[in-house]
């Protein structure tokens, strides 16, 4: 295949500043190389990472920044080393897209965790030395390492949050074996990677009971999302009566939280995983000591757990609950999203709206 220009004008909307305000912004990206896939971005997810990083949160931003890390599209070209992919295939790309490809944990498809860091997807910095921009744009190149195929059954709509939000839930529950009929599953909040949660749980088989502040979830909980116990987790009641049923706990929730009531449900060795970004995790050593219990933590997932994921989710029908929006849109969307006024991920259009 001819090597793309990488004179080509890549659209994008981009913040310019801590304000985190997104507008039309244009750039190049970079060549095509023997490795890589170039693909047109039809859909991507926005994620409460977005925020952070328009705003500044962590103190690390390049501006201008082009957001975005849940991106599903179509191959447009393949560089000539290219075996994977063909031009036309769905494909998806997440939350980085380059490592050492050297490590202990590369070798072993646990690219996120690259022992010398993963090269994110936006508000990087990549080999060459230019800060990586996100799926808020027309176009990306990737090396086709770190893109996955999207089965064509499925719409690349509802491939997109799984980039990010999907693999979040999908990878502790694989590497503790939760997916085995049967198990009891809790799910702290019912959001972007709560509900998505879920849905993984009643695929696996598995009794789900999800936990909320709020009451006004409950509906959705059991009868969208088929959940088999709604418990508000601010009543005692509610919750002594699950005193050690749970195997494991999976924690999407954002904010700050108690820990040790819901240790107190696990059973013997139960685990309870940590994906959510609570600012202080605080809990009784008892907790965990009495019945041998576990506090673990997981982010995203490798390339390995990722296609695996989006082949099952393509095999057993899991859609996660969408709102799609233009483009234009983007600005009151994160504003939403802070408020958690979704229900249960935002996913722009943009191969309909940016032009």
């Amino acid at each position: 295949m001819t090597s793309e220009s990488a004179d080509d004008n890549c659209l994008a909307w981009a913040a310019r500043d801590p304000s985190g305000l997104l507008s039309p912004y244009k750039f190049s990206r970079r060549a095509l190389g023997s490795d890589d896939v170039s693909l047109n971005i039809t859909h991507c997810g926005v994620c409460y990472a977005d925020v952070v990083w328009t705003r500044n949160k962590l103190g690390d931003s390049k501006y201008p920044l082009v957001p975005g890390h849940e991106i599903a599209g179509i191959v447009k070209e393949v560089g000539s080393n290219v075996c994977r992919f063909k031009v036309g295939d769905h494909v998806g790309v997440g939350t980085y897209v380059n490592s050492c490809r050297d490590c202990e944990y590369c070798n072993d498809g646990l690219e996120v965790h690259c022992a010398r860091g993963p090269v994110l997807t936006f508000n990087g910095v990549d080999v060459d030395g230019t800060v990586t921009k996100g799926g808020y744009s027309s176009h990306i190149v990737v090396h086709e390492r770190y893109c996955f195929k999207i089965p064509d059954n499925y719409p690349l709509a509802s491939a997109a949050p799984l980039l990010c939000a999907g693999i979040t839930v999908y990878t502790p529950m694989m590497r503790h074996k939760m997916n085995q009929p049967g198990i009891s599953l809790g799910v702290i909040g019912l959001g972007g990677l709560g509900h998505l949660a879920v849905k993984f749980g009643k695929a696996f088989g598995l009794r789900v009971t999800v936990f909320s502040t709020s009451i006004s979830k409950k509906e959705e909980a059991l009868n969208l999302l088929g959940a088999d116990k709604f418990v508000v987790s601010s009543d005692e009641q509610q919750m002594m009566a699950l005193s050690k049923s749970l195997d494991f706990i999976i924690d999407t929730a954002s904010g700050d939280h108690p820990f040790d009531p819901y240790l107190s449900l696990l059973k013997t060795a139960g685990v309870l995983v940590l994906v959510g970004g609570s600012s202080e995790v605080k809990f009784s050593p008892g907790s965990i000591l009495m019945g041998m219990k576990t506090v673990s933590g997981s982010a995203t997932g490798g390339t390995k757990d990722t296609q695996e994921m989006l082949d099952f989710c393509a095999a057993h029908g899991i859609h996660p609950e969408i709102e799609v929006i233009p483009i234009q849109y983007a600005n009151e969307a994160l504003e939403r999203l802070i408020k958690k006024d979704v229900k249960y991920r935002f996913v722009i259009d943009i191969e309909n709206s940016l032009k």
